[in-house]
């Protein structure tokens, strides 16, 4: 086990845990922003930058600083290591530059984005970025490339954070699409042509940050803050079946995987739970998912409280039988 000091706060985890993963066990605003790394997906990070820190002291045997920032979710901890993330001018200054660099190219089509609402180039934007730019040249532009009948591929959105790529590679047989070309050239594409198509091929759906790959049954339905989530699953053989049902009304719009507060998915849905089973009828229903009152996906949202059995015990008789026939969705103890 290795104690270090994050952000002045002392956590003790297991040797070989990053310096992103310690964070997170403490968990708050000082969590470091991720684009690229996805816990599920081996190799992935170390691509963004946007999770770089400053080690002030290495370890307890060697309290030198790091001479350079590092990326935290690729630099593993040390016993007696100090890290600065909100506390060091440095670091929230070379991220300010970290979001201009990622929207030099990044288009400004927010407003009609499927991803809007959900993006976390957005997010990441909006919490470290700038208002201005000093960017005058011209936007990379890439040709459209049709890479199937389920996922719209938006080159110029892409920042290159190869998720979908590992994904591909790591949960399908046949990946048919990865990075092509170099430096400014290199773009997410298919070789010859090929179309993506594959049992959980909508998964790179999920693991995008931005809107470089969106889902063409939902494409134009909806803004997503206008939709209302909810946590549901079904009997699957191929995948787990645990999903988010997003609906307008009675009507399901769209299915994803469950993500958890750091937007990463633990449990792969297949498509056929993606895209074929749209009805209410083809689930079980388990009640709302839990949004983050920070997302503006929260506006439309309603969630029930968790009721323990004290907070029970002081209604209303009446209350009481009414929840004993019609017990709320989530219930404490």
């Amino acid at each position: 086990m290795a104690k270090i000091t994050f952000d002045g706060v002392e956590v003790e985890v297991p040797d070989g845990t990053t310096i992103l993963n310690a964070a997170r066990q403490i968990g708050g605003s000082i969590v470091p922003p991720a684009m690229c790394y996805y816990t599920p997906l081996k190799g992935s990070g170390g691509k963004c930058r946007a999770c770089l820190v400053r080690v002030a002291a290495g370890s307890a045997k060697d309290p030198r600083p790091m001479p350079k920032l590092v990326a935290s979710c690729v630099t593993p901890v040390q016993d007696g290591m100090v890290v600065e993330n909100t506390t060091s001018e440095q670091v929230l200054n070379v991220r300010k530059g970290i979001v201009e660099m990622l929207l030099i190219n990044h288009p400004l089509d927010c407003p009609v984005c499927d991803q809007a609402g959900e993006c976390d180039l957005q997010n990441f934007a909006f919490e470290h970025g700038v208002s201005t730019t000093r960017y005058q040249e011209e936007r990379r532009t890439f040709e459209k490339i049709d890479i199937g009948p389920l996922i719209q591929l938006h080159m110029t959105r892409c920042i290159l954070c190869y998720r979908c790529v590992y994904t591909a590679n790591q949960i399908t047989d046949n990946r048919v699409h990865g990075v092509l070309g170099r430096g400014d050239a290199a773009e997410i594409g298919t070789y010859i042509e090929n179309i993506i198509d594959n049992d959980f091929s909508g998964n790179v759906i999920d693991v995008c940050p931005v809107g470089a790959l969106t889902d063409k049954t939902f494409r134009f339905k909806q803004r997503v803050w206008f939709t209302k989530p909810v946590n549901a699953h079904r009997d699957c053989p191929k995948c787990s079946g645990n999903v988010v049902l997003w609906y307008k009304g009675n009507d399901v719009l769209r299915t994803t995987a469950r993500k958890d507060q750091y937007g990463e998915v633990k449990e792969w849905i297949c498509n056929e739970c993606r895209f074929e089973k749209k009805e209410t009828s083809d689930w079980t229903i388990e009640g709302p998912a839990h949004i983050d009152r920070s997302s503006v996906i929260s506006a439309n949202h309603y969630e029930l409280p968790v009721l323990n059995q004290s907070v029970i015990a002081d209604l209303p008789e009446s209350t009481q039988r009414d929840l004993a026939q019609n017990p709320p969705l989530k219930l404490g103890n």
